[in-house]
């Protein structure tokens, strides 16, 4: 594993051609996703303030988990992809703030895939506009994370089924369970 030396992000993103919808590829897992999750996603949409709204979603047992929060630069002064991410929790309940990293290290030319990681390397995602990723820059995604110093052994493929379901269709995790379950790790 390379040493862990401050890592290189994109510079000079455009947050409006950001927008829309990123499909999870790959991931470290998280306790704050379910382990059995599929077509795991997230859409972006600009707010006026000039922060984002998130809404990330996931299928777990044939049921919609969802939790929603916002993306903003950690600092607003530089042109790094050094942004943070910040949800309310438990999602059925949202009172806690939770605050993340979330740096854009690889966004090609055209906007269409991305590697997302931060300072700790606990968290790893790689996302894309389509729900699958061509073999090749998926390897050369995993190479660039290795070179960031992060344990790709972990990475987990997410799977996206053709097509994905779109909205709010299908039953809903109203509870929220797949989130209690993740804190006390048992997903």
């Amino acid at each position: 594993m390379a040493s862990k030396k401050e890592m290189e992000v994109v510079k000079g993103v455009d947050l409006k051609r950001y927008m829309g919808r990123w499909y999870e590829i790959a991931s470290f897992p998280s306790r704050f996703q379910p382990k059995n999750g599929v077509n795991t996603r997230a859409t972006y949409t600009l707010n006026e303030d000039g922060t984002v709204h998130v809404l990330n979603e996931t299928w777990t047992d044939g049921k919609r988990g969802y939790i929603e929060g916002t993306v903003y630069k950690a600092d607003p002064t530089i042109d790094e992809a050094k942004l943070k991410v910040k949800f309310y929790v438990p999602p059925f309940l949202p009172i806690i703030p939770v605050v993340g990293d979330y740096w854009i290290l690889i966004l090609d030319d055209n906007y269409s895939y991305a590697l997302i990681g931060q300072p700790s390397r606990n968290y790893l995602w790689i996302l894309c506009r389509e729900t699958h990723l061509d073999d090749e820059i998926y390897n050369q995604l995993v190479e660039k994370a290795k070179e960031e110093g992060y344990d790709v052994s972990k990475l987990h493929k997410t799977l996206q089924r053709d097509p994905p379901p779109e909205g709010e269709d299908g039953p809903k995790d109203t509870k929220g369970i797949w989130w209690i379950k993740s804190i006390l790790g048992r997903q």
